[in-house]
């Protein structure tokens, strides 16, 4: 049986282009943070938290179609909340990789993740080779 292993070599990313992802990565953070102004609001409590918003309520003079269309859109906020939060740590955590000098490194294998994936996902913290681990 034929086996046929591929090796793709990387190299390091230079200064221009970490330069490069960092702005990819701020205009990122601040488009999601638009995003999730949206349906949440940052918890006063948590720092970096934030907690979804439900639309305003006027549940004295719903009737029971109407509220069960807010509870659904509850529903739905609370996913998208979920998501956009979920996206904007993996941003804040390449961000704080950039800051460390590790940007662009595998965090299970410690080789350079590829060019072509930091394009594709700048807050990328595996190479291809282990992605199952993001």
């Amino acid at each position: 049986m034929n086996r046929y292993v591929i090796v793709v070599h990387t190299k390091m990313l230079s200064k221009e282009k970490i330069e490069y992802f960092k702005k990819k990565l701020e205009e990122e953070k601040m488009r999601l943070e638009k995003e999730l102004e949206k349906v949440a609001r940052r918890n006063p409590n948590v720092p970096g938290d934030w907690e979804m918003v439900p639309e305003d309520l006027n549940i004295e003079t719903a009737d029971k179609s109407e509220l069960s269309d807010v509870f659904e859109d509850i529903g739905t906020r609370a996913v998208i909340e979920d998501k956009i939060e979920e996206r904007l740590t993996f941003v804040n955590q390449a961000l704080g990789r950039v800051q460390k000098g590790t940007y662009g490194i595998c965090l299970v294998c410690h080789k350079p993740i590829q060019e072509k994936r930091l394009e594709a996902n700048p807050s990328a913290r595996h190479c291809i080779k282990h992605a199952v681990w993001q």
